[in-house]
């Protein structure tokens, strides 16, 4: 499409890595449309993305430029993996709350686009509804709110304040397996919610899902009719972010993610388990040596990424807490051929895309469930916290892409070996684990063919461009 240079795109991305993620994904999509995007972070934040994204250069990209703010210093404590029975990720919240500072140097970039520009579109995620909240100074902005969840949990959080929709027999018999919100987040972090929440219901002209209608059709409608943004029922789902499509792009990869995808060269296809449990959780000691022993002994191929939780500034500091596995695990693990350890950063979209990978054991947080269900590989749902037991709901109960690892209800239960190891073996070789295996597969393949010209997402995604283009 050609457009022209009379819009420019403003990324105001939330900076936890699951939501930077994210709007560098969607920064590449607009970017793609000849329209200059503006990317708006606290420096560290914006290193962090650039440097885990995921199946593009965005170095690459000449239409995207990187704003590198500075925010005031604040405590860069680790995480405790004793510290709650709560796995939310509270040692963030310091990052959190400095970054909310970003609201005058916003206005200031405001200001100078404004003038340059004809009109000037904001997409700001949910939480960062406080800092682009000046917009409307400027008669040729406008803003739009992107929602870092699923449409099928954005619904239910709005619901149950509301309670004005009537629910259809099938939505309604979901009513008792929905989570409530106990055990999901820390009291500091629903207060940020609660101020947020309150600030995008004013301002915004819609909002973007990083989610598919092949798959979401029902509750962004149900979305719609709970007109969750000040009367407006606009909502574009635009997803999948990430890519779908990606060469084999060894020559760039480091040797050790090389060595990898060699291991993975030589499995059978759909025998390699993957297991993640994201940035932000932090397991005990003793959860790991169980989780260690689950996996070995499961008989099952794996990848399993050991890395502590970030830290506000994954940049400042050494590495923190190592995660120690069983004495002679990894080096017995390799040589034996039946599993890999990464301890770094792992090429994760690159391995889910792989024929060997055959399942995903993960936290369901929004952006691995995405990448799950875009590959078309089926999960072992493990929710820790957030958004995550509500998302795991929606792979195992809507979708029936993914089986249940460890039960929301049962997480204050002690993790034991045999529960990983039933769990990677049901998904794996049982013919329950089969059957999902198949929905995936054919789920993975309607969203991958979503992006392409005519596709679902592609005519979504125009609509959104066309819409903040109009003349």
């Amino acid at each position: 499409m050609n457009q022209t240079q009379e819009t420019c795109v403003v990324m105001v991305p939330f900076i936890a890595q699951g939501h930077l993620n994210q709007l560098i994904h969607l920064s590449r999509l607009i970017s793609a449309y000849n329209l200059p995007v503006h990317f708006v972070c606290a420096a560290t934040h914006t290193r962090q993305a650039k440097l885990r994204v995921h199946g593009w250069d965005p170095l690459s990209a000449a239409n995207i430029r990187f704003h590198e703010f500075p925010v005031p210093s604040f405590p860069n404590h680790p995480p405790n993996p004793n510290a709650s029975t709560i796995r939310f990720p509270n040692h963030l919240m310091p990052s959190f709350q400095a970054v909310m500072h970003l609201r005058e140097p916003f206005f200031e970039l405001l200001s100078d686009l404004s003038t340059k520009t004809k009109r000037v579109v904001i997409v700001h995620d949910y939480l960062m509804s406080s800092v682009v909240q000046d917009f409307g100074l400027f008669p040729n902005a406008e803003v739009y709110m992107f929602q870092s969840c699923s449409a099928f949990t954005a619904f239910w959080y709005h619901w149950e304040e509301t309670q004005t929709l009537n629910l259809d027999d099938e939505t309604e018999s979901l009513r008792s397996k929905v989570p409530t919100l106990e055990g999901c987040f820390s009291d500091e972090f629903l207060e940020l919610l609660d101020s947020e929440d309150e600030l995008f219901k004013k301002i915004s002209s819609g909002t973007l899902y990083d989610t598919s209608r092949v798959f979401e059709e029902k509750y962004l409608e149900l979305l719609k009719r709970e007109e969750v943004t000040s009367g407006t029922t606009k909502n574009w789902a635009i997803g999948p972010f990430n890519p779908v499509n990606m060469c084999d792009n060894r020559k760039n990869m480091s040797t050790e993610s090389v060595k990898l995808f060699d291991w993975l060269d030589r499995q059978e296809p759909d025998s390699v388990i993957y297991v993640s449990f994201g940035t932000t959780v932090t397991l005990t000691d003793e959860e790991v040596r169980e989780i260690a022993i689950g996996l070995e002994e499961s008989g099952a191929k794996f990848i399993w990424v050991v890395r502590e939780a970030d830290k506000g500034d994954i940049f400042d500091g050494d590495g923190g807490r190592r995660v120690e596995l069983p004495e002679g695990y990894e080096e017995r693990v390799e040589s034996s051929g039946v599993g890999v350890v990464v301890r770094g950063w792992a090429p994760q979209l690159e391995i889910l895309k792989h024929r060997s990978t055959g399942g995903f054991m993960s936290h369901c947080g929004w952006n691995s469930c995405m990448e799950g269900i875009t590959m078309g590989v089926p999960m072992a749902t493990w929710p820790m916290h957030s958004d995550q037991p509500r998302n795991a709901i929606l792979l195992t109960d809507v979708l029936g892409t993914g089986m249940c690892a460890r039960e929301w209800a049962c997480r204050d239960e002690k993790v034991v070996a045999s529960m990983v190891l039933e769990a990677v073996r049901r998904l794996m070789v049982s013919e329950e684990g089969c059957a999902v295996r198949k929905k995936a597969a054919e789920l993975g393949g309607a969203v991958r063919l979503s992006v392409e010209e005519g596709g679902v997402m592609r005519k979504e995604l125009d609509e959104f461009v066309g819409h903040i283009t109009r003349q």
